[in-house]
């Protein structure tokens, strides 16, 4: 806890120095000053963690104190010390917004479980704070491609590198990794950005509707066609059009389709005029179509025309560190769609999701801060891991924290390490060890 400090407030010179003495034999830094008005001019050159104060001081009491300080800083835990006869006092500063209070005579250990806890409370605001901040100053693709882990990164820049080109892409992913979501950066960060993207799901619609939603068709090309309509590729012409499921389509479909790569022009039903196209195709799929293709339930000439260039997510369970930072954009997203405060996120619940073994990838984690903030349990996350997927331990999970948000740091001080350690609030010998311990030494680019 030495990055921690603890501001006591205390007037009474034998209970201020039981307290500190308690503070040093449990490794707790802890100053100590003996009024209000001697606090106030700490913290004016002094940041803190935890302010504990007693309710009774000479000049400026601790009430007043406690007013002040949460004027200052919300979110700073300040617990008060009260005698037997100040309790009602004391819940009346827990209203005011203190973190708890301490009756006298008390004993050591209980003052120090509740200044852990409050340290604990302090630690965590610290580290949603800087994760909104970085949420805060995406730009680009990483507004919607959130995580500092090594495969995010290096997905953002090869999803801004293709952006800028005229190439046919395959994404490869299980169910929920955000395959559309890079179709849409590969649409929205690139030269056809003011054209349409259309998506359309090849296992959504029956395969006689498939043909006409895809290539359109003329008047009178089958009963019911009343009119001319122009199909999702020629819509998309200029833009992009994103093939989700690609894995499902029809053979018959995937011939023609095959000819509007190769000819970048197709006929709708029942017409026999060609129409020039210029669209560009994203697909997706979380099968294997090399094995598919294999198999011969897909074209091998299609799959080779499609996957030009192939970009593979990687599920959430390996990239465990991102964890944090994507929950609390999901958060925020869920409390200003459902018009609801922002909750807390407790350590353990963090600890927990970054355990979970996340079968249903990025969309269950965001199906899971929905009904956070909605406030509905599901103990989805009780469940027991799947027998070939391991969750890790707490030291592991704690690991993974630390590595997002020095990396997170990192991004944001733009690699410098001396802003980067004032940033965290550590020593900048202590951030060099733990960014070659982490194998971030290479993101430091300043000293």
């Amino acid at each position: 806890m030495t990055d921690d400090v603890v501001l006591l407030v205390e007037d009474d010179p034998d209970l201020r120095l039981g307290c500190e003495q308690a503070f040093e034999l449990a490794g707790v830094a802890a100053v100590a000053v003996v009024s209000a008005e001697a606090a106030r001019s700490y913290l004016d050159t002094h940041p803190v963690d935890v302010v504990v104060t007693d309710m009774r001081l000479p000049g400026e009491d601790g009430m007043s104190l406690l007013h002040w300080l949460r004027s200052v800083d919300e979110s700073l835990p300040v617990i008060m010390i009260t005698g037997h006869g100040g309790v009602s006092h004391a819940v009346e500063a827990m209203r005011a917004g203190a973190y708890d209070f301490i009756t006298k005579p008390f004993p050591s250990a209980h003052l120090l479980d509740v200044v852990r806890r409050a340290l604990e409370k302090r630690r965590l605001s610290r580290e949603v704070a800087q994760l909104r901040d970085l949420l805060a100053q995406r730009a680009g693709a990483g507004q919607y491609l959130i995580g500092e882990s090594p495969a995010m990164l290096r997905l953002r820049e090869l999803v801004t590198s293709l952006a800028a080109k005229n190439v046919d892409v395959l994404v490869h992913g299980e169910t929920g990794t955000g395959k559309e979501l890079v179709a849409r950066c590969l649409h929205e960060f690139g030269p056809r950005a003011k054209g349409h993207f259309v998506a359309i799901n090849c296992g959504g619609l029956p395969e006689h509707l498939l043909d006409s939603e895809l290539f359109g068709h003329e008047a009178g090309a089958f009963t019911g066609a009343l009119r001319r309509r122009v199909g999702k590729i020629e819509h998309a012409s200029g833009g992009t059009l994103f093939l989700d499921e690609i894995e499902s389509m029809p053979i018959a479909a995937q011939i023609k389709l095959l000819r509007v790569l190769q000819e970048r022009s197709l006929e709708r039903l029942g017409g026999n005029q060609l129409v020039a196209v210029d669209t560009r195709i994203v697909a997706a799929t979380k099968d294997d179509l090399r094995q598919r293709a294999d198999e011969g339930s897909f074209r091998e000439d299609l799959y080779y025309r499609l996957a030009v260039v192939m970009i593979e997510l990687p599920p959430l369970r390996e990239r465990r560190e991102d964890i944090p930072l994507l929950f609390q954009h999901f958060l925020q997203q869920a409390a200003q769609r459902h018009d609801l405060p922002l909750p807390e996120c407790p350590p353990e619940l963090m600890q927990r999701l970054i355990a979970h073994p996340w079968r249903g990838n990025v969309r269950e984690l965001r199906n899971m801060a929905d009904c956070f903030v909605l406030g509905i349990h599901r103990d989805v996350l009780a469940e027991a891991a799947d027998a070939d997927v391991r969750p890790p331990s707490l030291a592991e999970a704690v690991e993974a924290f630390e590595r997002s948000l020095i990396a997170a740091a990192l991004a944001r001080c733009e690699g410098n390490l001396t802003r980067t350690a004032a940033s965290l609030r550590v020593a900048k010998t202590t951030l060099f060890d733990k960014l070659r311990r982490h194998g971030l030494e290479g993101e430091a680019r300043g000293r």
